[in-house]
């Protein structure tokens, strides 16, 4: 809020539009005036102290009067806190709002006091006193008299009789909604923020950001990581409902550590002839044996329809200890036929005892190896010069 001597911030707003065709008057639209600020500064602050002190979001509630014959205000008021609690504000009660009028002549002690004045009745009469509150009591409160002043006796009557109206006024209001909605509304824009491990914020991210870009483009979301004290801060910002659970989704999957007994929507990564493999989460493949496809049995993974690309829920059902791969199942959430026979299990044949092995032998002690001896140069025999060469050729052709 930019104000005339500081800057500072407010989390509820609440603005009050009051054309002039809602007197019936025929003249331009022009900025907020003096009524319309008092106005709605009233509704303000009868509702303001009725929001959750640690509200994460800033709210804004617009009023439009379209007619007006009456308190205004009083109906913001009314009107605020209905549109607050049907929005999912968790409000900590709801707010009504009624205007008093009073009629009394100067000097006389005659005097009438009226609940939920006309605007004949502001017009002529001695008070505009309005008040706005819960079951548990005032939240705002604004007089306007024209005469010289009130009694004790007038005041205390006035209030007594605008509790009793606003009573009645909650009463009505209960009949259309009676506490806040559970949650927002689907279309409320809306802020989610989770905490993940440090190790995870790389495999959220992903190479070069490509990870978290691709989320963003796919549910329309704006998601910012921080880490802070040694943990990763997801803040997920979305235009509603359906956008913010898609991203929680998505990032909920990648952090996600694999248990078993859990259910999971996978997709069919490849088809081999002893069964498939799903990715039943990101990067985290398993393997589903064709035995735990269905209760019938089957010959190939063909016969149950399944192929490559397929998206199916599978359960997770074990985990090996030693290599870490994990085996699913697809027929245990299907029902068991009524006819289904469980197929024996062959026995395995004990193993024959091996005969219990003798004391080894006392070989005694190793004898000493001998000493290696050099080897002697062969005598070779000396080369023979070409003319001995030629004469032994010519013996051998004799």
């Amino acid at each position: 809020m930019d104000g005339a001597l500081e800057r500072y911030y407010m989390k509820f707003l609440l603005h009050y539009n009051f054309p002039p065709f809602s007197t019936g008057e025929a003249k331009a639209q022009r900025g907020v005036g003096r009524r319309e600020i008092g106005h709605g500064h009233l509704a303000w602050r009868g509702i303001k102290g009725q929001l959750p002190d640690d509200y994460p979001y800033t709210v804004r509630v617009v009023s439009d009067v379209l007619e007006s014959n009456g308190s205004s205000s009083m109906a913001t008021t009314c009107a605020g806190t209905l549109a607050l609690m049907d929005a999912g504000v968790p409000i900590k009660n709801p707010v009504a709002g009624i205007a008093m009028g009073l009629i009394k002549n100067p000097g006389e002690d005659k005097y009438a006091i009226l609940s939920d004045i006309l605007g004949d009745e502001d017009h002529l009469g001695d008070m505009d006193f309005k008040t706005t509150g819960t079951k548990n009591g005032l939240t705002a409160t604004q007089m306007d008299i024209k005469c010289d002043g009130l009694s004790y006796e007038i005041l205390e009557k006035a209030l007594m009789q605008a509790k009793a109206g606003r009573e009645h006024i909650m009463g009505e209001m209960m009949k259309t909604i009676s506490e806040p909605r559970p949650e927002l509304k689907p279309h409320v824009p809306r802020i989610e923020q989770i905490i993940i491990p440090k190790e995870f914020i790389g495999a959220v991210i992903g190479p070069g950001g490509k990870v978290i870009q691709q989320m963003q483009e796919d549910t329309q979301t704006v998601i910012t990581i921080d880490e802070e004290d040694g943990v990763g801060k997801v803040q997920i910002s979305a235009p509603g409902r359906d956008a913010i659970e898609a991203a929680l989704a998505k990032i909920k999957a990648i952090v996600a550590i694999p248990e078993v007994g859990e259910v999971y929507h996978g997709t069919v990564r490849s088809v081999m002839p002893y069964g498939c493999f799903v990715e039943f989460l990101p990067g985290k493949d398993g393997l589903l044996h064709i035995s735990e496809i269905d209760w019938k049995r089957l010959d190939t993974v063909e016969e149950a329809g399944i192929k490559e690309g397929d998206e199916i829920d599978v359960k997770l059902i074990d985990i090996d200890q030693k290599t870490g791969k994990f085996k699913l199942s697809r027929r245990v959430l299907i029902e068991k036929p009524a006819d289904y026979v469980e197929r024996p299990q062959r026995e395995r044949r004990p193993r024959p005892e091996r005969p219990e092995r003798g004391e080894r032998r006392d070989r005694g002690e190793r004898r000493p190896r001998p000493e290696h001896q050099p080897r002697e140069p062969r005598n070779e025999a000396p080369a023979q010069e070409d003319g001995d060469l030629k004469s032994a050729l010519d013996d051998l052709l004799k």
